[in-house]
């Protein structure tokens, strides 16, 4: 059976202010024609449908017309809820939905029952573990409230049922989940309970595919346990990620085959560091003058008018960062230290210094002075009065 494997779409979610719905859009549009130059047999969703509980109109347009392609291709699909969806409303219709062949699984309760697809060698299970909030589904599965407890009380009610299935019947878990060994980024919404978000891949033993949500770097855990990653880069941390699906094999005694499908991407990313002079004169950095650009500016002093000077070179830069260079001595020298011996007047020249990446000037010096002589009379005649 042939599988294609995606997740975290985050359908509605915007890039540093710039909208993604038509990047979004042409992914779904790969996503369609991979499906059907591929001959897929079935299609796999591992949650974060949405960015989030309430989308966005266009969102679920877009979702909307991804599902009927998909179900006038003929192709089954089963997807799950992420922590980023409201399972309540991306479960409503489930059931009419899967008359049609999109298959729902966003309920806790669910986790045993599979959807059971049929090739030339035999049955193929597919459980779809949803997005379980271990505080919310604790006292379904009479679990120790924290990720693995429920994991492994819902991958239970799996191998308990595949035990009832025919001899040779194979398996596909969907599950949204940190798995020890994964590589996050900054754009995963943490789900840390009581100090601990991850799960050991342990977990999952017992089947022959784990097809994972969560993470957005397509990442390997094991031959059978898998990210695929978002189809899109939603941070600048995500710049060195090659976005792609799975594109999986499964053979009639559950050997796996897996081949990565690129995805399109609206513009390549750049991080870019150095000092604003150095950004906008460096040749190495031409092959950027088109990307969505991260400026992190090294420069002692705070330029003036950095984001626009920036956009005369980079029109796409998005993201400002201000990390000056410091000497090894300043960067483990204490506040303190710095200030020891240094009159109120300089430390608060040196502040406004600090702030706006310029020194003060003569008239902004003498407001100082008399804000600082003002707060020393009040002192003083508090002082006299007790």
């Amino acid at each position: 059976m042939r599988i294609l494997h995606t997740s975290d779409w985050h359908l509605g979610r915007s890039f540093h202010r710039v909208g993604l719905i038509d990047a979004q859009a042409a992914f779904l549009d790969h996503l369609v024609r991979t499906v059907r130059e591929q001959a897929v047999d079935a299609v796999v969703v591992a949650g974060d449908v949405y960015d989030r509980a309430v989308p966005s109109l266009a969102a679920v347009e877009l979702y909307d017309e991804a599902l009927h392609r998909l179900s006038a291709l003929g192709v089954p699909t089963v997807m799950i809820s992420g922590n980023h969806d409201s399972a309540r409303r991306l479960g409503v219709g489930a059931r009419l939905l899967g008359a049609a062949g999109i298959h729902l699984r966003t309920r806790p309760e669910h986790c045993g029952e599979p959807v059971v697809l049929r090739d030339a060698h035999g049955d193929v299970a597919f459980y779809g573990l949803p997005y379980l909030e271990p505080a919310l589904v604790k006292d379904e599965f009479a679990a120790v409230a924290d990720h693995e407890g429920v994991l492994g009380a819902a991958m239970d009610r799996v191998r308990a049922d595949l035990a009832t299935r025919p001899a040779g019947t194979r398996s596909v878990v969907l599950a949204h989940a940190f798995v020890v060994g994964g590589l996050p980024s900054d754009s995963e919404r943490d789900i840390t309970v009581g100090g601990v978000a991850a799960v050991p891949r342990s977990v999952f033993d017992g089947v022959d595919y784990v097809a994972l949500g969560h993470l957005h770097g397509s990442q390997v855990l094991a031959e059978r346990v898998r990210y695929s990653g978002s189809p899109l880069a939603y941070s600048f941390s995500e710049a060195g990620h090659r976005k792609s699906m799975w594109l999986l094999d499964l053979g009639p005694r559950g050997e796996i085959a897996a081949e990565r499908i690129d995805c399109p991407r609206p513009r390549p990313l750049a991080r870019l560091r150095g000092t604003l002079a150095a950004l906008l004169s460096d040749p190495a950095h031409t092959p950027h003058e088109e990307s969505w650009v991260e400026a992190t500016l090294t420069d002692t002093l705070r330029p003036a008018e950095p984001m626009a000077r920036l956009a005369a070179r980079f029109p796409h830069v998005l993201h400002l960062v201000f990390a000056p260079d410091r000497t090894l001595d300043e960067e483990h020298t204490s506040y303190g230290e710095r200030v020891r011996g240094r009159s109120d007047q300089q430390i608060a020249e040196d502040f406004v210094t600090h702030v706006r990446g310029a020194a003060a000037d003569a008239r902004e010096r003498d407001v100082l002075r008399e804000a600082v002589d003002s707060v020393r009379v009040d002192v003083q005649g508090t002082e006299r009065g007790r």
